[in-house]
């Protein structure tokens, strides 16, 4: 059971924080693994590389190595204006080859860079937060070897044996509960992103999407969360409606930190990245804390004397007044009354 005392590592969303742990200020205790799966342009590697600039405004995490495999190759975005100058003069890849950064290419390559800082860490007394992006860029040596064996049988006009799967499930089966036991020993965090995918063959039962890699990844995770894009996010620009943003849709399938899966909506902004005080906004007008009218005026000078408007004005109101720690404090409140009420009491069995 989370310890009230326990500190955690923010995700820059209040709301993510409150469904992970139920507690305002951070979501992810040290020495934990989350699994972020979900669709592509939906912000996981977005929201991953947030808890870094998290970490570097946390006496408990500031001092952690930062650590981003990025074996996709794909996050181009500028990490200096997103996530500050602390995060970008301090991020890392898992390893160097004459200066250059070496990034996992295959399977193997993620466990034993892994546990290279692991031994670091314990070394050093310096724990680390790594970050994997993605799981299915890496490939693995058995997937190599069926290649090979399958262009040999081709060109020698035969069919090779045929195979399931790319080796890598067996792989994190064995070698996930290894690296696991590293980080509660370190007090480390990993991070590792997945890719979700259709599930074509899926029977009525089944759900319609799944992910590579195995159930260990799953089965290990302290916490994992689905991600999906939710609507568009707009500004009229000349006449005309520009996209500026999307409105991410988090979904908690796991939880051993609280035991709750609760889902929450999180505004990812182009210019500015989570839009933190936009999503508590709208998380006070849908429990009803700040009325709305019909014509989109927001009312919640109950709480905050003036704060009233459409809800961009209303935020600049909070912003403007330096008003964002307070906004937190009751949106976690509103979120406590809302899991009192959904609590079923029922006699106790056991005294």
């Amino acid at each position: 059971m989370l310890s009230p005392n326990e500190d955690l590592l923010g995700t820059g969303s209040s709301l993510l924080n409150l469904a992970i742990s139920g507690r305002v200020e951070g979501g992810i205790p040290a020495g934990r693994y989350v699994f972020f799966v979900g669709d592509s342009s939906s912000g996981k590697t977005f929201l991953s590389l947030t808890c870094l600039a998290e970490a570097k405004l946390n006496k408990k995490f500031r001092d952690y190595r930062l650590i981003f495999d990025d074996a996709e190759d794909g996050a181009l975005m500028d990490l200096r204006r997103f996530f500050g100058d602390k995060v970008a003069d301090t991020i890392e890849p898992p390893s160097l080859e004459k200066g250059e950064p070496v990034h996992s290419t295959t399977i193997e390559d993620f466990y034993f860079n892994l546990d290279d800082a692991a031994k670091k860490s314990k070394e050093d007394n310096q724990p680390f937060i790594y970050i994997l992006d993605s799981m299915d860029a890496l490939s693995s040596k058995y997937e190599g070897k069926k290649f090979d064996e399958r262009k040999t049988a081709k060109q020698k006009g035969k069919e090779a044996k045929g195979d399931y799967g790319d080796g890598k499930a067996k792989i994190n089966s064995g070698w996930m509960r290894r690296a696991r036991a590293d980080l509660r020993d370190t007090g480390s965090i990993l991070i590792v992103i997945c890719q979700s995918r259709d599930n074509i063959n899926a029977s009525f039962f089944e759900p319609d999407q799944t992910r590579a890699g195995g159930r260990a990844l799953r089965f290990y995770a302290d916490v994992e969360i689905w991600t999906s894009k939710g609507s568009s996010i707009k500004r009229k620009v000349r006449d005309k409606d520009r996209q500026v943003g999307i409105n991410a849709r988090l979904r908690i399938e796991k939880n051993r930190i609280s035991g709750k899966e609760w889902s929450v909506s999180v505004p990812l902004l182009w210019s500015s990245g989570i839009d933190d005080v936009g999503s508590m906004v709208d998380y006070l007008v849908m429990e009803g804390q700040w009325p709305k009218n019909k014509g989109g005026m927001i009312d919640g000078s109950k709480d905050f004397k003036g704060c009233s408007g459409y809800r961009e004005k209303v935020i600049q109101f909070i912003e403007a007044g330096d008003l964002e720690d307070d906004v937190r404090d009751l949106v976690a409140d509103v979120w406590a009354a809302v899991e009192k009420a959904c609590v079923l009491k029922r006699k106790r069995r056991y005294e």
